[in-house]
């Protein structure tokens, strides 16, 4: 490994990081076309673009997994022609990844401890005691929680393996710690306090790099932020001086006039009819209907039974009782087979684990749900399936280097819009998208939001599941609130306020609950 000795250290003092007019690509894609980010010491930085925008593959390169084609690299003053995981560490580099790189199978403390095992003096053997107190320490001092030490991985929710993995972070003392989207999957409680425990590594002399697509936690947790596009930086500006909104405007190089791209819509018949569903523990005594050309929201705290709902409209849940009319004709749906026969299409939350196949295609994806439709006489039409792929890929806008592109391969909205041309392509008629824009940047929930439109405008109806109540009033008809398993109120979206919403979905509704 090359160290460069630096020409003028004492400029350096209060960068941690710089990197210089990195440049980085694979095959005929660039991913980096001179990107820089340079961050001070003690700060929590943001790190914020669309997807695609090189985010990624920029702090894939300070971890060491990929190489720059061209750049400078410099950490605390020392210059480095190439990273590697190893090296990373040992210069005090550390990352809390979205998808919670864990094994499963382990206990918390061989998770903790794994690769930097302590072994008692003189002997092989390991020292369990001195790993059990030191995890202990650290996980009451920071989190004020005890996970016991032989729970598996596998066994632990979400936010219990954030702890884990940013434990075993601190145990190595840290000098940069970097959060790739570390509030996708929590709530806002679990989120509030990573917040205050981000916030007090910073008092303590850490660095933060903060990656997220939710400006406004980028606004209120950070002190200066980076704005990369298309593969260059485009701003770097400390919070004080800068805006959600102009950040925003800033990662899509253009106002974002409306948010919410909603069209008129003349609604139709009904499509979808739910009378008294219940599923004691779940929900209980749900009735609505949707018609053509509308879209309905449904939304409430986590176990409210919203999300178990959904999931028995598509068959992955069998309710106690109650009727489910599609179409004016009853639908057992006993399994997805069943729903997806009765044109109802499910784009899941977790689209990595449940909505595509990462090592297949786009258009493998994309025709996965439909293929019936480009069979003739037990035989593939090719030509048929890929005009059809094509046409959904310049509609969606998906960037790929073209339809046989690996899904791995694209960002996480690309990805989220291969999922929902899964369903487009097979022509479905009743939508069920649950939080269809988690984890998706501004620019790609716009065009979403637009889909969406496009959808009811041709006469589907859509059942949008969402806990982002802007997102929910701008883009739906009707919202209906859930609480502890009931519908507790209906509102018109033109009369909703994301406050009286919430209030409703936390059982402390200002006014009189009633259901409309």
């Amino acid at each position: 490994m090359t160290v460069i000795p630096l020409k003028q250290p004492s400029t350096l003092q209060q960068d941690v990081i710089r990197l210089e007019g990195i440049v980085k690509g694979f095959g005929g894609a660039q991913a980096l076309a001179g990107a820089s980010l340079v961050v001070r010491r003690g700060t929590i930085h943001g790190l914020v673009g669309q997807n695609g925008a090189g985010k990624s593959t920029l702090i894939k390169l300070l971890a060491g997994l990929h190489q720059p084609d061209g750049g400078r690299i410099e950490i605390e003053g020392q210059a480095f022609d190439r990273l590697t995981p190893h090296l990373a560490e040992e210069l005090g580099i550390h990352f809390i990844h979205q998808d919670r790189l864990l094994v499963p199978t382990f206990t918390v403390g061989e998770a903790l401890f794994l690769g930097r095992e302590p072994r008692i003096a003189g002997t092989p053997f390991l020292d369990r005691r001195l790993m059990q107190r030191r995890a202990a320490e650290i996980l009451n001092d920071y989190f004020g929680v005890r996970l016991p030490n032989t729970a598996l991985i596998g066994d632990l929710s979400t936010a219990e393996k954030q702890i884990v993995q940013i434990t075993r972070a601190l145990l190595n003392q840290p000098k940069v710690l970097v959060f790739d989207e570390p509030t996708a999957a929590l709530v806002r409680r679990e989120a509030d306090i990573l917040f205050r425990l981000i916030r007090r590594l910073r008092d303590e002399g850490v660095t933060i790099i903060y990656i997220s697509h939710y400006l406004n936690e980028i606004e209120q947790l950070c002190d200066h932020v980076t704005v990369l596009r298309n593969g260059q930086d485009v701003a770097s500006s400390p919070i004080s001086e800068t805006s959600a909104a102009a950040i925003a405007r800033l990662m899509v190089e253009r106002d974002i006039q409306d948010m919410f791209p909603k069209p008129v819509v003349a609604l139709g018949d009904e499509i979808l009819k739910v009378e008294q569903l219940s599923a004691p523990g779940k929900y209980e005594d749900v009735s609505f209907t949707l018609r053509r050309g509308e879209v309905l929201g449904l939304t409430g705290l986590l176990g409210s039974g919203a999300k178990e709902l959904v999931r028995t409209l598509f068959g992955l849940e069998k309710p106690a009782s109650g009727r489910i009319d599609i179409g004016g004709r009853p639908a057992h749906l006993s399994n997805p087979t069943q729903a997806t026969g009765r044109n109802v299409a499910l784009v899941p939350e977790d689209r990595r684990r449940h909505g595509i196949a990462l090592d297949l295609s786009v258009k493998e994806n994309t025709s996965l749900s439909s293929l019936d439709r480009f069979t003739r006489f037990g035989f593939l039409d090719r030509k048929s399936e890929q005009r059809e792929v094509d046409a959904l890929i310049a509609r969606l806008q998906v960037k790929a280097s073209g339809r046989d592109a690996l899904l791995r391969t694209l960002s996480g909205g690309n990805q989220q819009k291969v999922a929902i041309a899964k369903w487009l392509s097979r022509h479905s008629e009743v939508y069920l998208l649950d939080e269809p824009t988690v984890g998706v940047d501004i620019g790609s929930k716009v065009e979403i939001y637009t889909l969406i439109g496009e959808l009811a405008a041709r006469g589907a109806g859509v059942i949008v599941l969402s806990s982002d109540l802007p997102e929910l009033i701008g883009i739906t008809d009707r919202i209906l609130v859930f609480f502890r398993g009931r519908v507790v109120r209906e509102f018109a979206s033109s009369e909703a306020t994301a406050d009286r919403v919430l209030a409703e979905s936390t059982g402390s509704p200002e006014g009189q609950r009633h259901v409309g």
